[in-house]
């Protein structure tokens, strides 16, 4: 099997998150400056083999679309020009970042780790994939 990544798009850094070859576990990758981040993926999917990309989609509670929509499309779309034949889907990403601290605060980080915004976005892209993974194993039973 392939890996699947996830992403947690943010203005100025990305989080990326990776699934192993099973597809069971999702782990952080690392955090890239955003306007970094095509060439990062284009860079992975040519040394890895990837199934699919998965984008966190920033709703608000009403379920309209954030304001970082706007950002996010104009990346969607060149990621599609760029990689035709790989499926990339949107998945749904409220409260990735309130998850992301509060694991931050029961692995027992302490304050200066838990203000690492690029360790907040990468596990937020952790949350998104493993949310994924668990959705489609129990969809499949």
């Amino acid at each position: 099997m392939s890996r699947i990544i996830a992403i947690d798009y943010g203005r100025k850094r990305t989080g990326i998150a990776v699934s192993d070859t099973l597809q069971m576990i999702a782990n952080g990758l690392t955090t890239v400056p955003t306007h970094e981040l095509l060439a990062f993926i284009l860079d992975y999917v040519a040394k890895e083999s990837v199934e699919r990309i998965l984008v966190g989609l920033p709703k608000q509670m009403n379920n309209e679309a954030s304001e970082n929509m706007k950002n996010i499309e104009p990346f969607v779309r060149s990621l599609k020009k760029k990689l035709p034949d790989m499926p990339v889907e949107y998945v749904d990403e409220r409260f990735t970042s309130v998850l992301a601290h509060r694991t931050m605060l029961e692995a027992g980080l302490k304050k200066k780790a838990r203000q690492n915004k690029a360790l907040v976005d990468e596990i937020s892209a952790t949350i998104i994939l493993q949310t994924y993974l668990e959705n489609k194993r129990f969809s499949s039973l």
